[in-house]
């Protein structure tokens, strides 16, 4: 079977702006939202900034529970959220939200992570001088991690692209939908395989760029 491109074009540029919108909203919602979960983990454990056992255990239990649900199954298990919050569970908007709560609790673990390597040193000196913990987050424990989470975050929009195609099994659009009703649904592998090479191109692309930043970050 021959390929009909010119019919074809304009529905993958189509699925390629959703996916780049799906993956961008995600990227910036669930990254501002996991930075500050994962930044009161970090802050509300034992000995830290904002030490709070009860509100520490909550918040580490709600991540251990939401992070590890794979994403497709995470899609059926928040229906009746999404269905409350956006009003319907199919479509674009739908599959936005989902990824931006797995986003969220995936980049919270990782803030976590990376903010305990931070030299305690640093931070008692910090305290010694008056500083109060919302500044020494703001202008001492996040600038020192900044190189780390850089390489963190990168990680994420890779996962977030790998989200993106699956969104389209809800119907969210994208290349991965694309790929699934144009080429897996009608055995055309020319069209999975142009998808599919269009996803790898573009998480090459932020893997170089993260690192390059990365290393950027970690000189200055």
């Amino acid at each position: 079977m021959q390929t009909n491109w010119d019919q074809l074009r304009p529905v993958l540029w189509e699925a390629v702006g959703t996916s780049i919108y799906l993956v961008l909203l995600t990227f910036v919602v669930g990254g501002v939202l996991g930075l500050a979960l994962g930044t009161a983990l970090y802050s509300t454990r034992r000995g830290g900034l904002l030490a709070n056992a009860p509100i520490h255990l909550l918040l580490n239990v709600i991540v251990n529970v939401v992070r590890p649900i794979p994403f497709i199954i995470l899609l059926a298990a928040l229906g009746p959220v999404t269905l409350k919050v956006v009003g319907t569970t199919i479509g674009t908007d739908a599959a936005a939200f989902v990824m931006i709560v797995a986003a969220s609790f995936g980049i919270a673990r990782i803030v976590e992570q990376n903010l305990v390597t931070v030299d305690p040193g640093v931070i008692e000196a910090a305290r010694s001088m008056g500083a109060g913990p919302l500044r020494i987050i703001a202008t001492l424990l996040i600038p020192e991690a900044l190189g780390p989470l850089v390489l963190g975050y990168t990680f994420v929009i890779i996962a977030i692209v790998d989200m993106s195609a699956m969104a389209g099994t809800v119907g969210g659009g994208g290349l991965g939908d694309f790929a699934l009703v144009y080429g897996y649904q009608r055995f055309d592998w020319q069209v999975t395989l142009v998808a599919t090479l269009i996803i790898v191109a573009g998480v090459q692309g932020v893997q170089f760029a993260g690192n390059y930043l990365a290393r950027k970050v970690l000189r200055r």
